[in-house]
C-alpha cells in the first residue's frame, strides 16, 4: 500500500521508491510505522507502488479469411471456438475442375516419350553421318550425301531441344494449375481461434460481395495490452518495459507484460495517449476482450 504524507505536507521516507537507501531512511523512522508495514513496504515489488492506468486486452490480430476468387464453398472444416494452426486448411471451394486441370498437366510434366525418342534419332543420325562422311572421305560417296547426313543429325539435335523444352513448358503449366487450385483452399496465417463463422456449406462465395469472409480468426497468443495513460506520464514508458497487468478476470490475478510500443500522438481532446504491450498467453487461460489495470514497473 501507499502511505500518505505527514499533515506538514513532506513525505515519510516511506511514500519515496523502494531503493535500498529509502528504506534504510524508513528504519530510522519505524517508530511512526509498524515493523510488520515496514518489512511488506521494502519487500513489496517496485511496480506496488506506481500509479496504475486503465488498459484494454485485446487479441494481437483478428483477420476475417475467404479466398480470391469465387465458388461454391464444398467444406467448413472447423467450428467457432475452434483453435488453429498456421496454415491448416480451415475451408474449401469446390475445385474438381482445378483439379483435373492440375492433374492433366502434371501428367504432361512427366511425359517422358518425345526425349527418348528425340535422343534415339539422334544416336542412329550420329551412326550415319559418321559413315558417309568417311565415305565421302574417301570419294566413295558424294559430298551431298555425307552433308544430308549432318543436317539429319543436326535435325535430331533441334528435335530433342524441343522435346525438352515442350517438357519444362508443362512443368511451368502444372505449377500454374496448381497456383490456381490453392486459391480455392482457405489456410490460416497464424496460430488462434476461430471466432465466428459467416459461410456455410452450399453457399456461393464472391469477393467483394456483402458476405466477403468465411472465417474470421483472432490470435490470442501473444494478447496485445493498449494502455490509455494520462498526458502528464509522456515519456515514462518506453519499449521493452515491462507492466504488471490485473484483468477484471479471473479476480486478483496478475500477470507479466511488455512494453513493444508507444503512441507518439497525443490525443488532444482528452489529453491522454496509447501505450501497446505483449501479453503471454500460451494456455490462452487469459480471455480477451475484457478491462484491465496495468502498472509500469520503475
Amino acid at each position: 500500500m501507499t502511505l500518505t504524507a505527514e499533515p506538514s505536507g513532506r513525505r515519510r521516507a516511506w511514500s519515496r521508491p523502494r531503493t535500498a537507501r529509502a528504506c534504510a531512511r524508513a528504519y530510522r523512522h519505524r517508530h511512526r510505522l509498524p515493523l510488520y508495514a515496514l518489512l511488506a513496504w521494502c519487500a513489496a515489488p517496485a511496480w506496488a507502488a506506481n500509479p496504475s492506468y486503465d488498459c484494454l486486452i485485446e487479441p494481437t490480430q483478428t483477420v476475417e479469411l475467404g479466398a480470391p476468387v469465387s465458388g461454391l464453398i464444398d467444406r467448413v472444416l472447423v467450428k467457432r471456438g475452434d483453435r488453429v494452426a498456421h496454415n491448416q486448411v480451415l475451408a474449401t471451394l469446390e475445385s474438381h475442375a482445378e483439379q483435373a486441370a492440375a492433374d492433366l498437366a502434371h501428367y504432361k510434366s512427366q511425359l517422358a516419350g518425345p526425349t527418348q525418342q528425340a535422343q534415339s534419332k539422334i544416336e542412329f543420325s550420329q551412326r550415319k553421318f559418321t559413315r558417309r562422311h568417311d565415305m565421302a572421305a574417301e570419294k566413295l560417296m558424294s559430298r551431298q550425301d555425307s552433308d544430308d547426313a549432318e543436317a539429319e543429325l543436326k535435325q535430331a539435335q533441334a528435335e530433342l531441344v524441343s522435346a525438352k523444352e515442350n517438357r519444362e513448358v508443362a512443368h511451368l503449366e502444372y505449377v500454374q494449375q496448381s497456383s490456381q487450385l490453392a486459391l480455392r483452399t482457405i489456410r490460416s496465417p497464424f496460430d488462434g481461434v476461430v471466432v465466428d463463422q459467416m459461410m456455410w456449406p452450399g453457399e456461393i462465395f464472391e469477393p467483394g460481395a456483402t458476405k466477403h469472409a468465411v472465417l474470421k480468426i483472432a490470435q490470442l497468443n501473444p494478447l496485445r495490452v493498449r494502455v490509455v495513460m494520462p498526458l502528464r506520464a509522456f515519456g515514462e514508458p518506453a519499449a521493452g518495459m515491462e507492466a504488471s497487468i490485473a484483468p477484471e478476470i479471473p479476480a486478483g490475478s496478475h500477470y507479466n507484460a511488455k512494453v513493444i510500443s508507444v503512441d507518439r500522438m497525443v490525443d488532444a481532446a482528452s489529453g491522454t495517449f496509447v501505450v501497446f504491450m505483449d501479453l503471454p498467453n500460451p494456455k490462452l487461460d487469459i480471455p480477451s476482450g475484457v478491462k484491465c489495470k496495468a502498472t509500469l514497473a520503475k
